[in-house]
């Protein structure tokens, strides 16, 4: 079981988060829960050290930012303990969780759950802080934004649990965010192939990571609210949204009770930013040295447009990066000036990434030209276009995204009837 931040923002709501996992616990379930930070906390703390050191070292980031996490997993124990529950804190680093890579972008490697997995045979629940782990240095690592989801996926995985319950802030997964569009309708499943899409591309419902870690492990997920009363259906009757594989989502259709459509969802993103590189030289090579440094730094790009100009030999090299890692890219890439020879580096921080996800793109043409015809219709321009077998994502102004999800939504049929 895992808990998202503003299930556990105070003690009135860890006290109600206590009850549901006691209620599981009474079952005759082994129950290991999953704790995020109280809501706002990772933010605040991110903050004391952007005032501390505008250019931080990650590993000490990483030692302030996973605190909140401590706090909430300690507090949720004694909670339960209060409630006559036998639970004990697991922190990343005692059981442990062992991370790769980059500080504050770790990945797990491996999480060593014997004597985790002894005590909850024993009748003990297990609370674990989401988001930290064990880096290689014997250092806490975190394992960036949204990391509680794929903290709890390898648990689930670790400890051979049945299903993995990602408790939330929504009910579970939408065609769209229904803050938006008041027609988005709940979906009962959604493949794990799906999910990974629509968490790539801006749905807040699951980190990307997660989704993927899930997928090669097989581990049946499940999306529902916390915010549930005491005479609320159990989890165990599933009402939530399902990740499930490609076959079992193949054996609710044919028992009809999912129906089987072009688009599944629609997605946005308004935290990426635009950076364009003018007359970079047109030759072999000069793309590596813009994006060989990025890697390196663990920045990821996104969408990518190059314009040749073959009259001067010089292109326009545009891509998108997160808005949060904007300052560092660009830095980076003006320490680079001599070796890339590009004129001057533009930015624009106000666009937005609109997606539209489907299993049925595979077998169904017209998916984009409907996307692009409907975004024409009313006026919205698309600066940049990039695909996968089941996506298709348009870079537009910021100001237009509520409009273009709303025309999207109905454009492929998914409001839901009244």
């Amino acid at each position: 079981m895992k808990f998202g931040g503003t299930s556990m923002a105070g003690t009135e709501r860890i006290r109600r988060v206590a009850n549901i996992v006691r209620a599981q616990a009474a079952g005759g379930n082994e129950v290991a829960v999953v704790v995020s930070a109280m809501a706002g906390e990772t933010d605040r703390l991110v903050n004391f050290c952007r005032e501390a050191n505008a250019l931080y070292d990650p590993a000490e980031y990483d030692v302030v930012v996973s605190s909140g996490e401590q706090v909430t997993s300690g507090l949720l124990a004694l909670t339960l303990q209060s409630l006559g529950c036998k639970a004990r804190s697991w922190l990343g680093w005692q059981i442990p969780v062992r991370t790769v890579e980059s500080h504050a972008k770790a990945r797990i490697d491996t999480i060593d759950a014997p004597r985790m997995i002894e005590s909850m045979e024993a009748g003990e629940i297990a609370v674990v802080p989401g988001f930290q782990g064990l880096s290689e240095e014997g250092r806490v690592a975190t394992l960036g934004r949204g990391g509680s989801d794929t903290s709890a996926v390898a648990v689930a995985a670790a400890v051979g649990a049945d299903r993995c319950d990602i408790y939330t802030d929504v009910d579970g997964v939408y065609t769209t965010d229904p803050r938006i569009v008041a027609k988005a309708r709940k979906l009962k499943a959604v493949t794990y192939e799906e999910m990974l899409e629509l968490a790539s591309v801006g749905a807040k419902v699951l980190q990307t990571r997660s989704v993927g870690l899930a997928m090669k492990e097989g581990v049946r997920l499940q999306v529902l609210s916390s915010f549930v009363g005491d005479d609320a259906i159990s989890a165990d009757e599933l009402p939530g949204t399902m990740i499930v594989s490609d076959e079992e989502m193949d054996e609710l259709v044919e028992k009809g009770l999912m129906e089987r459509r072009h688009v599944t969802g629609i997605a946005h993103d308004k935290n990426e930013a635009k950076i364009i590189l003018t007359r970079v030289p047109d030759k072999p090579g000069a793309v590596a040295h813009i994006f060989e440094p990025l890697a390196d730094a663990s920045i990821n790009v996104d969408m990518i447009i190059q314009n040749v100009g073959r009259d001067k030999g010089e292109t326009d090299v545009t891509f998108t990066v997160p808005q949060a890692d904007l300052a560092r890219a660009q830095a980076m890439l003006e320490d680079k000036r001599d070796i890339i020879g590009f004129n001057r580096i533009i930015t624009d921080s106000k666009i937005a990434k609109i997606s539209v996800v489907g299993v049925g793109m595979k077998s169904h043409a017209g998916v984009a030209s409907t996307m692009f015809r409907s975004l024409s219709d009313r006026g919205i321009n698309i600066q940049a276009i990039s695909t996968s077998e089941i996506k298709v994502s348009v870079m537009i102004d910021e100001d237009e995204t509520e409009l273009a999800v709303r025309v999207l939504h109905t454009a492929y049929g998914l409001d839901a009837e009244d």
